[in-house]
């Protein structure tokens, strides 16, 4: 069946459902999303002005290939909306040589010849006097990186795809989707409406909609906290690649685009569990920030360790933290985007493009098969 002939929901456009309907409406689909807030809401993995773009990879270099592909869309959706989404600023990635994210790093930088530097102490101190490195630590900038404005984004994809002939239901909270005969019904408060193919992106709340689903996916409240430098000129100089830390505290952090301020954000064991997606207690408490003025004084010495601004969000997360992309078993009409594990906005318009091809023709030329839910036992 071709594209033009199918009839393709998108429940949930956020990080992934925006980037899913602007390649869906962009391949002749008709296109219907439905969200229960409305298109770059900060509720969940949108929230907090800025993500990091990266070409290298700690977790796993299987994904450097969905990286590039990632970079390529992310031009195009630039090029089409006339809006800068991405500014390459570089990002400086920090570690413990001896860590296992610091070597999986090089390695992918070697495998896939990515555009790097290695910085030594000298270096380092030499043209980024505002971290402080240990002993045994190792330097890489990743040169192909730098940030993205995920609310922007997500208003951007949306609001094209909505020009290429997309529809989004805002306010409208999916309450049900039910595999029938040759297609899917969703259905609403208001009603049900039948699909051929439905992409469902759910982010945090993916257990509320599909309570039955095979695999875990663990909702965490994420705290970001914005540091004031005392030496500006350091942090929005020449130079402002995004950073990341690897040990013994995974960290990263971001100028801001506005150039007063630092966001500063933390790794997975550090985010407490969200027990309901619909309740997010949105209050910092004092004792939540003693971790993030402990990196301060050991690491970045520069900031002031009394924060201007805090925001809490949710994400998804898999044992893994490997997310769940495919159909759902037992109901290959039903495409599911979940458990990105906090790496997944700088792949979203790649992952959208999968989305796609999964919805239309029932599989990606896309190296997936180490994400796939086709025959996925563990999360």
């Amino acid at each position: 069946m071709s594209a033009a002939r199918k009839r393709v929901a998108v429940v949930g456009v956020g990080t992934m459902g925006s980037q899913a309907a602007w390649r869906l409406a962009a391949r002749g689909a008709e296109v219907v999303g439905y969200d229960r807030y409305a298109p770059g809401h900060d509720r969940s993995a949108a929230g907090g002005e800025t993500r990091i773009f990266r070409s290298a990879h700690f977790e796993d270099s299987r994904y450097v290939p969905l990286l590039k592909h990632a970079d390529s869309l992310w031009e195009e959706l630039q090029r089409e909306t006339g809006r800068e989404l991405r500014r390459l600023t570089g990002c400086l990635l920090m570690g413990p040589t001896d860590h296992q994210q610091m070597a999986t790093v090089l390695q992918s930088i070697a495998d896939h010849d990515l555009d790097h530097e290695v910085l030594d102490v000298e270096t380092l101190a030499k043209r980024f006097p505002q971290y402080r490195i240990e002993d045994g630590d190792a330097a890489v900038l990743d040169r192909r990186a730098g940030f993205i404005r995920p609310e922007l984004t997500i208003q951007t994809a949306a609001r094209r795809a909505e020009q290429l002939g997309a529809v989004i239901h805002r306010y409208k909270t999916v309450r049900e989707i039910v595999p029938v005969a040759g297609g899917v019904e969703i259905r609403t408060d208001s009603g049900s409406e039948r699909f051929d193919t439905a992409v469902v992106t759910p982010g945090p709340w993916v257990n509320d909609l599909l309570p039955d689903l095979p695999w875990e996916v663990e909702v965490r409240r994420l705290v970001s906290a914005w540091y004031v430098p005392t030496a500006p000129e350091a942090w929005f100089g020449e130079e402002r690649p995004a950073f990341i830390r690897t040990a013994p505290t995974h960290c990263y952090g971001l100028p801001s685009p506005d150039g007063i301020s630092v966001k500063l954000g933390l790794s997975r064991a550090l985010h407490r569990l969200a027990d309901d997606p619909n309740q997010l207690d949105r209050t910092v408490r004092p004792d939540e920030l003693e971790v993030f003025s402990g990196l301060i004084s050991r690491y970045l010495p520069d900031l002031h360790p009394d924060p201007t601004r805090l925001s809490v969000y949710m994400e998804g997360y898999t044992e893994s933290s490997r997310p769940l992309v495919g159909p759902l078993p037992g109901a290959e009409n039903v495409i599911l985007l979940a458990g990105f594990s906090g790496h997944g906005f700088k792949l979203s318009p790649a992952f959208g493009d999968i989305a796609a091809d999964l919805a239309l023709d029932g599989a990606s030329p896309q190296p997936i098969d180490f994400l796939s839910t086709v025959g996925r036992t563990e999360a």
